[in-house]
């Protein structure tokens, strides 16, 4: 285990843990709509090892994740990943549109 591992533990939704979460809920959703494995697999068009692998691992291509989205109906879900920012007050958006709008640059020491 590396050190980022180990302070990516510490943090409540860590990469495992949301990725686990993300294959139980579509490891549910299929069960919902009575699908076999098999069935989702020839659904979406993956193979049925990679479905299995997602499963078992959560271990899944983006492309291949998207394709079992769009199998089960749920596109939505991935527009909203990464959606624009909603402000709840005025005073936050003139705070935010104050900041610099570009990254900084990492620098090497």
């Amino acid at each position: 285990m590396e050190i980022n591992d180990n302070i990516l533990s510490l943090i409540e939704g860590t990469p495992n843990s949301i990725i686990q979460g993300i294959s139980e809920r579509m490891k549910q959703r299929r069960l919902e709509l009575a699908l076999t494995q098999k069935g989702l697999a020839q659904r979406s068009g993956i193979p049925l090892p990679t479905y299995r692998r997602f499963e078992r691992t959560g271990e899944i291509s983006l492309r291949s994740l998207i394709m079992l989205g769009i199998a089960l109906g749920m596109t939505t879900e991935f527009s909203e990943l990464f959606a624009t920012k909603t402000y709840s007050s005025i005073d936050e958006l003139l705070k935010q549109t104050k900041k610099r709008q570009r990254g900084k640059r990492n620098e090497q020491n």
